[in-house]
């Protein structure tokens, strides 16, 4: 099997995913064993905080007050671990992103910063409710020299609209997954392509107590999908999709 290597622009992402692990010393003042022990346990942390505070009334609450740094070590840790399945991601990026690209729920910005280092992408929207993950990649922004490029925001003005828009991670954690696709339906361009990923299991042993597994909702979601979008076709080995509007 051949091995498909990124462009050039992108050769930052061998270097510890855009040198993930010494941005996340530097914003949190930490040294490199004390990282590598909260990384370690970012998981489980997060686990146990979904199972006991997460509620499908306020799940924005739980996202936007409880989590803290503790998202931060989790997404790390599954970025770092998940280097390969991540490259693959980028690689979708690279193909479709262009002109103006939404980030819906960016995280810790690994696919912001991506799409910011496109030639084609004029300008990238950074979303996400969680303030210390907005603080968090405006450092991220900052030291790779990209704040031209991003805009770091909270929400997204019902009339915008986006050539792309790329969320990763993101649906499993809405009670309504179909109405978000909707959205992104009307905000996309014409032409535009969105590239999205989900995962609506909780995992074996309640892993993921804040994904939503409910059946009605997931058929309601794919019908939805199939309903408004085209899927087009990738070679790449990842679970994420790229769609363009069916009009």
């Amino acid at each position: 099997m051949v091995k498909l290597s990124l462009p050039p622009f992108l050769s930052d992402y061998s270097q510890d995913s855009f040198h993930l692990k010494q941005h996340l010393q530097e914003f949190l003042h930490l040294d490199s064993e004390t990282l590598d022990e909260k990384l370690a346990a970012g998981t489980q942390q997060l686990a146990e905080l979904g199972n006991k505070d997460f509620d499908w009334e306020t799940p924005t609450a739980f996202y936007r007050d409880k989590v803290g740094e503790v998202y931060l070590f989790e997404l790390g840790a599954w970025h770092l671990a998940s280097h390969e399945n991540i490259e693959n991601t980028l690689f979708l990026i690279v193909d479709h992103a262009q002109g103006r690209v939404l980030d819906f729920g960016g995280g810790i910005g690994t696919h912001t910063i991506c799409a910011a280092l496109c030639p084609e992408v004029e300008q990238v929207i950074y979303c996400d409710i969680n303030p210390v993950n907005r603080d968090f990649v405006h450092h991220r922004v900052e030291q790779l020299g990209l704040s031209k490029k991003i805009i770091i925001c909270q929400e997204i003005h019902p009339k915008e609209t986006f050539d792309t828009i790329i969320s990763f991670d993101v649906l499993e954690h809405l009670a309504d997954p179909s109405q978000q696709l909707l959205q992104f339906y009307q905000a996309l361009t014409p032409e535009g392509k969105t590239i999205l990923n989900w995962h609506f299991f909780k995992g074996f042993n309640q892993d993921y107590p804040f994904h939503i597994d409910d059946p009605q909702v997931i058929e309601t979601f794919l019908k939805t999908i199939q309903s408004k979008f085209l899927e087009i076709f990738h070679p790449y080995y990842t679970t994420a999709r790229c769609y363009r509007k069916w009009i």
